[in-house]
């Protein structure tokens, strides 16, 4: 990564954000790999109050889109995300697991957000691991298409629908913007194919 990267945090946007494993060697590329760093991001999501909105695993980076922590800085959740990760793989590699740095892209338009979302879970097609979006098991992409839930809460329509229907209030905090969600999960490349802003103040 460069090294005079500029950073807009603190800014209320969502953020593309792009870390490498170590000299980009494939260190996620075991199912046990991607599945661990998985469970890392749920934990990290619900500690700092994150909000994600897609990600994706891929066998030598990552790409999470997701917003800025309630609870602390997005680079100190960054942060943990690396260290808590690679703690857990380091029995495994028994090396460094991630390059000391990350790429952040500021999203400030829902056109940026579907663009980013499309990138995110087209990555694994693109790179020929699989022929579809679907057939990678690590990303968001299946939760767009179905609902379904998996390893990381994913900020939908679908998890809205799940929270009014378990009584719970909609409490995704946005700044003029913010959280989008799709009515019918989303198109061919899990991309949302409407909106919906809510407010809690």
């Amino acid at each position: 990564m460069p090294s005079n990267l500029r950073r807009y945090q603190q800014t209320g946007d969502f953020h593309f954000v792009t870390f490498s494993c170590y000299r980009r060697q494939a260190l996620l590329e075991t199912p046990r790999a991607k599945g661990s760093f998985e469970q890392t991001l749920e934990r990290v999501r619900r500690w700092y109050g994150l909000y994600v909105a897609g990600y994706v695993v891929m066998p030598e980076h990552v790409h999470p889109l997701i917003s800025e922590p309630e609870r602390s800085k997005l680079a100190v959740a960054i942060q943990m995300q690396k260290q808590i990760s690679a703690r857990d793989l380091s029995a495994i590699k028994g090396r460094p697991l991630w390059q000391t740095r990350y790429y952040d892209f500021n999203v400030r338009t829902e056109k940026k957000r579907v663009e980013k979302l499309r990138y995110i879970h087209r990555n694994p097609v693109r790179r020929g691991l699989v022929e579809k979006p679907e057939d990678w098991p690590w990303s968001s992409f299946r939760h767009y298409a179905t609902g379904i839930e998996g390893a990381v809460e994913i900020e939908s329509e679908w998890t809205a629908r799940r929270r009014e229907r378990m009584g719970l209030p909609l409490i995704v905090r946005i700044r003029g913007q913010g959280p989008t969600l799709s009515p019918k999960g989303g198109d061919k490349d899990g991309a949302p194919t409407g909106i919906f802003w809510f407010r809690t103040d």
